[in-house]
């Protein structure tokens, strides 16, 4: 009898669908059928049930932090079960080892990950039975029952589960001694807080902090435009000033004397051209090109997104949608026709299908098996869903993955483009562009976005036809600084990692590895960058925060910030998975890497100086290594001794408290209303804070500014003639 071990228990029943079966509590049994004549088990784990053990099994010295223990290096890996998951590891250990069950399949997902989710299990219950690989790439009944007749020899696929393990290695001795070393350094600084550094989030991070700084560092600049309206026989247009395609005048004089100049002068067209393009549709779906759509169109964060797809996936209406490929094979492709007439059937569909042609245009650009490593684009299933029963946000994507299928199907979108040349006096020159549709082409299936709509068309005209200079008039503006990252562009930023690096070699290989994380993660660290106050998101928008900022600035030039590790390991890591490289090896370099990550901490911190201004914006955090001491970045001056007042917890002190006695304090919070760390830095540096509404008192609401009292030595209370008093 074959025992299946799939990753989730939904994945479970998608496999055991297509067959007679009888569900079970923990498991779900197949009845004898040709496919498994001796019936089947089906059981699941729950995601990862597997996790490293924490650097303290290796050795008692290593659950304290210390400096000296570093770097910490196991003479061998170790996992225990993850907590709140033994059960379902029981469950799985019990069915391995049953005598009626003769063969192994393992059911994980078809990529990295999945591999080591299952042979990680194996490994741990002391599985000696033999192991096949289903490898599929859809839950679909037909997937299925051609996965289970095609299955693979559990050899073929082992040398991906040496990729994960070298992988999961590498980041648990980058991420515990690098995080280690950084955070006991910063420590010694007087700043206490747990500082995380990984392989991945690390150089996110510092891409998100290096356009901070450029944003930081921009110095806005004004400049000014000449733009004219034009009238010609066959109607009007208009224009804008160029020299050598440069409309922008940085002298503000100068361009009212160009406007001065073209007033009343004679004008005619000195060039007019135009061209046609053809453009083709754009490319099927991978996860970061579905990521990156649904938050451009719908602002879904990454991880809704994924999630979405991942739900679509195991109800068998899309494809695996974790993948890194934007190209189907033939045996994919074969399936297209037949998907779209049952999509035809209704609606969104019913509008735009049948397409006009039966087979896929400019084939070249979707179709090529080459270019699928384990899976295929997202594409919709021959499982086609009832959109009304779908929620809204899984129609949205279901709809946007099924078009750009269709799109394929139809013809390039042409689009004609004009240039108008215009000059006034014979000396002055002035630009018209317009651009009109031809044919919308695919673009009947994927409407254009608002800000791409058609623009106005320019009135038909000749060179050297005369033209009269209706008006002129200047347009002053200010250059901008680059714009924050927005949470999608930080997934194609991820993705395109390699042109942050000089190194051309290493440029193609994040090119082909897909940059930094994979499909499957880059959500995830975004989170992990969250949940770690590096970053915030507000609207859309990543920014980091004072802590993401700090750590950039103290890891220098570190290896750490830079996309290049990651560009190393991955060609390593790719050739480990294919069988061409030796993971030993490639541990034997990544524990010389991690000595000297330690060693140039040390070297980092005799250089680090932090101004007040970077400690006091950094999060208050209670350290868990050190709970009697907090971070004493200072918060201002004290107004009694003038030395530097602290965050002592649940109010701000001196810190001369404790050698000379001052007795400075000042709650942060007074009659309910807490005060904000600006209004408290305020107060101590004017010695009046600015009037504060919400504060409460005998049932009533007031609101007051607090000032310095030199009297007593203490923060008052002062009231305008306009304070009002509500119950």
């Amino acid at each position: 009898m074959k025992l299946i071990i799939a990753e989730k228990p939904d994945q479970g029943a998608k496999l055991a669908a297509p067959f007679q079966h009888t569900k079970q509590k923990d498991h779900i049994r197949i009845e004898s059928c040709p496919l498994f004549p001796e019936g089947a088990v089906v059981v699941w784990a729950v995601g990862h049930l597997c996790e490293l053990v924490p650097p303290e099994t290796y050795s008692s010295e290593w659950k304290k932090w210390h400096l000296d223990t570093l770097p910490m290096i196991p003479k061998s890996f170790q996992f225990r079960i993850s907590k709140g998951k033994n059960q379902a590891y029981q469950t799985i250990k019990h069915f391995i080892h049953d005598q009626s069950v003769t063969e192994i399949v393992h059911a994980g997902d078809a990529e990295r990950e999945g591999e080591a989710i299952i042979r990680l299990i194996l490994d741990q219950a002391g599985n000696r039975k033999p192991l096949s690989r289903l490898w599929i790439s859809s839950l679909t009944k037909n997937a299925v029952i051609k996965g289970f007749e095609q299955l693979k020899d559990g050899d073929k696929t082992k040398d991906l589960y040496e990729e994960a393990l070298s992988r999961t290695f590498a980041d648990w001795l980058v991420g515990m001694n690098a995080s280690r070393a950084y955070t006991l350094q910063l420590k010694a600084h007087g700043i206490n807080d747990v500082y995380s550094i990984g392989r991945v989030q690390t150089p996110t991070l510092a891409l998100i902090v290096k356009r901070e700084a450029e944003i930081l560092e921009f110095v806005s600049k004004p400049f000014w435009e000449v733009h004219a309206e034009f009238q010609h026989a066959n109607g009007r247009y208009w224009a804008v000033w160029q020299k050598e395609n440069d409309p922008r005048i940085l002298n503000g004089v100068m361009a009212e004397r160009i406007q001065s100049f073209c007033e009343g002068k004679p004008a005619r067209i000195e060039t007019v051209t135009e061209e046609s393009k053809k453009v083709h549709a754009p490319a099927f779906y991978n996860l970061s090109a579905l990521q990156a759509m649904m938050n451009k169109r719908r602002k879904f964060s990454p991880k809704h997104t994924l999630d979405i797809a991942q739900k679509l996936y195991v109800k068998g209406y899309l494809s695996y949608p974790r993948t890194d490929s934007r190209y189907i094979t033939t045996q994919e492709e074969e399936l297209l026709p037949g998907i779209l007439g049952t999509l035809s059937q209704q609606d969104p569909f019913k509008q735009i299908l049948p397409a006009p042609f039966q087979t896929i245009q400019n084939r070249a650009r979707f179709v090529d098996s080459t270019k699928v490593k384990d899976h295929y684009a997202i594409m919709p299933t021959e499982q086609i869903p009832d959109m009304k029963k779908l929620s809204e946000d899984e129609r949205l994507i279901y709809q946007t993955v099924a078009e750009s299928i269709i799109a394929a199907f139809y013809p390039p979108l042409e689009m004609s483009y004009t240039e108008i040349n215009t000059i006034v006096d014979e000396r002055a020159h002035f630009t018209s562009k317009g651009k009109s549709v031809i044919s919308k082409g695919w673009r009947k299936v994927i409407p254009f976005p608002e800000k791409d709509k058609e623009q106005a068309l320019l009135p038909v005209c000749s060179k050297g036809d005369p033209v009269n200079g209706k008006e002129f008039f200047v347009e002053e503006s200010k250059t901008k600084p680059p714009k924050r990252y927005t949470e999608g562009e930080l997934i194609t930023l991820m993705k395109t990692a390699g042109k942050h690096i000089d190194d051309k070699e290493l440029i193609h290989v994040l090119n082909q590895t897909q940059g930094l994380g994979t499909e499957a993660t880059r959500a995830n660290i975004i989170s992990v960058l969250q949940n770690r106050q590096y970053i915030t998101i507000i609207k859309n928008t990543v920014q980091p925060t004072a802590k993401g900022m700090l750590l950039i600035k103290a890891l220098g030039s570190s290896i750490l910030v830079s996309p290049e590790m990651t560009a190393k390991w991955e060609k390593q890591l790719d050739l480990i998975g294919s069988g061409q490289y030796d993971a030993a090896v490639f541990m034997t370099a990544i524990y010389k890497m991690i000595t000297d990550i330690v060693s140039e901490s040390h070297h980092h911190a005799e250089t680090w100086s932090f101004t007040e201004q970077e400690q006091a914006a950094l999060p208050v955090r209670q350290s868990k290594w050190d709970k009697k001491k907090r971070r004493k970045a200072p918060v201002g001056k004290c107004p009694i001794c003038d030395e530097q007042v602290i965050d002592k917890g649940t109010f701000y002190g001196c810190s001369t408290y404790q050698t000379s006695g001052c007795s400075f304090t000042l709650s942060k919070t007074i009659l309910t209303k807490k005060l904000s760390l600006s209004t408290v830095q305020k107060m101590l540096k004017d010695g009046e804070s600015p009037l504060i509404e919400g504060f409460k008192s005998k049932g009533k609401t007031f609101s007051a500014s607090l000032r310095w009292n030199q009297t007593e030595n203490r923060f008052a209370f002062t009231f305008s003639q306009a304070t009002n008093m509500t119950r």
